[in-house]
């Protein structure tokens, strides 16, 4: 599992998602969630700009990333 350390309130998934290394770009990104492959909280979310915040857990690839 990838932690990673919030520094914000929040961060949008397409961020997280490059942040991460999960993705390569923000395009790859936002084709992937409007594809509806990644998870958040257990269920899969097509919203590129959600919120991720502190206690989420998304997703992606067989990759799991905890928001702390």
């Amino acid at each position: 599992m990838i932690e990673f350390e919030l520094d914000g309130d929040f961060i949008p998934m397409i961020q997280l998602l490059k942040a991460t290394d999960l993705v390569m770009s923000g395009g790859e990104a936002q084709t992937v969630v409007e594809a509806g492959l990644v998870k958040y909280n257990g269920k899969v979310d097509y919203r590129k700009r959600l919120k991720v915040k502190k206690g989420d857990i998304v997703e992606f690839n067989k990759q799991k990333i905890r928001v702390i």
